[in-house]
């Protein structure tokens, strides 16, 4: 199945046009079955013109929204979109005080070939706050699948904005397996901020990133082909219509954060 993980830069372009046609575009030429997608943002877009349902309506129907940013004219965040049912959608609140609202999106897409565990996130800027950030994809990569991958089936994808390899390091016992790609600034890429992290070697099977995603983003997209592991290709075929995911997508706050309004990097 194919993988695309994508930090969209709310829409806008290095000609500073808001152009959610030439995002939509890359993504469909490269026909993945998930997408993550980071800096998603209405604020200002009429409502017959929302992001995400656009998104959904030529990307995958089933989709999973966490909202980290609500204002009067919108929201702002990331999102889990699959062409497969999405089950046991969790939202996760990972947000520093005083630091820009962060979450993650938990789920189990009912693939063809069988459940596979998807972590969704967009990681904070500054090391202090990705540290409890990345102990939470820890404890949740550990629930999912036990110490020393022993059900192999999770991928973690995003923009970790991983800027000295702190998230490779503290990750690298639940999901060894990563892409190695540079992906921003995008027209000269230097940091491989995002990633597709797999846990079991033999998963990712091969990832690239597509330049031409500089006409649109701050970030080029990492698109990435892999493969659930033997054992659990076998498991039954048969499709189950999941539940849809939270209708609002709003994250649970354990308090409300006191970071700035506008969304970054």
């Amino acid at each position: 199945m194919r993988l695309l993980t994508w930090n969209i830069h709310s829409g806008i372009g290095p000609d500073r046009r808001y152009d959610l046609d030439r995002i939509i575009a890359l993504i469909r030429h490269h026909d993945p079955d998930i997408v993550a997608l980071q800096e998603i943002d209405s604020r200002g877009h009429p409502h017959d013109a929302m992001p995400l349902a656009l998104l959904k309506e030529v990307l995958g129907r089933h989709a999973a929204e966490a909202k980290t940013i609500i204002a009067p004219d919108g929201h702002y965040g990331h999102a889990l979109i699959s062409r497969w049912p999405l089950e046991d959608v969790n939202l996760h609140d990972i947000s520093v005080s005083r630091q820009e609202p962060r979450g993650v999106i938990e789920a189990a897409v009912r693939t063809p070939f069988g459940l596979m565990n998807i972590v969704a996130t967009h990681l904070g800027l500054r090391m202090i706050e990705q540290r409890s950030q990345i102990r939470t994809l820890a404890s949740i990569a550990e629930r999912l699948i036990g110490e020393g991958c022993k059900q192999r089936n999770l991928v973690m994808l995003g923009d970790f904005n991983d800027w000295n390899g702190q998230v490779r390091r503290m990750l690298h016992r639940w999901v060894p397996v990563r892409t190695l790609h540079k992906t921003f600034p995008a027209r000269r890429p230097i940091f491989k901020l995002d990633r597709v992290f797999c846990c079991d070697p033999g998963s990712l099977l091969r990832s690239w990133t597509d330049p031409e995603g500089s006409l649109a983003s701050d970030h080029l997209p990492v698109v990435a082909d892999v493969a659930l592991p033997a054992p659990r290709i076998a498991e039954s075929m048969e499709r189950i219509e999941a539940p849809e995911p939270p209708s609002d997508g709003v994250l649970p706050r354990r308090s409300e954060p006191g970071g700035p309004e506008a969304g970054g990097s």
